[in-house]
């Protein structure tokens, strides 16, 4: 008995101890699956990403003036051709125009807030300035004219 319980032992239970210490579990974390799901999920929202940030089509007039940096997602009016009006991508009665953007005015920043209109080049000037009127008369105070950039410099 005395034998069996010294280590390096040559009887059954010395080798059943040495076989026990070969196959101990492995504790290393396989990662290469996960590296496959995020590869597919990066490509998948690659993909997805500019159709989420498409909006109302509209054929912007061109510009040369430099784009403006911003954090946070801006509030975007958009006229287009037929003289539809939207708020983001809601569409948005002339009417019902100032009372939308001062419940969104209480619902966010305030006033403060740069407020962004989009317009077709094909818009009337007139139904474009209409609409900027409605907007001064909500309170915005800060007012951006979004156009592309001009490919000819």
């Amino acid at each position: 008995m005395g034998m069996s319980l010294q280590a390096g032992a040559g009887g059954p239970s010395g080798a059943r101890r040495r076989r026990g210490r070969k196959h101990r579990p492995m504790a290393e974390i396989n990662v290469t699956p996960f590296v496959d799901v995020m590869l597919v999920l990066l490509i998948i929202f690659m993909v997805a990403a500019p159709l989420l940030t498409a909006g109302v089509p509209v054929d912007l007039p061109k510009s040369e003036g430099a784009a403006l940096q911003s954090d946070a997602e801006p509030l975007t009016l958009t006229v287009d051709p037929q003289g539809r009006i939207f708020i983001q991508e809601t569409e948005i009665p002339f009417e019902g125009l100032q009372a939308k953007l001062q419940a969104i005015t209480e619902a966010r920043k305030g006033m403060e807030e740069a407020i962004y209109v989009r317009g077709d080049k094909t818009t009337n000037y007139g139904e474009l300035m209409r609409v900027m009127g409605r907007i001064a008369a909500a309170g915005y105070k800060k007012l951006s004219l979004v156009t592309e950039l001009d490919d000819k410099r």
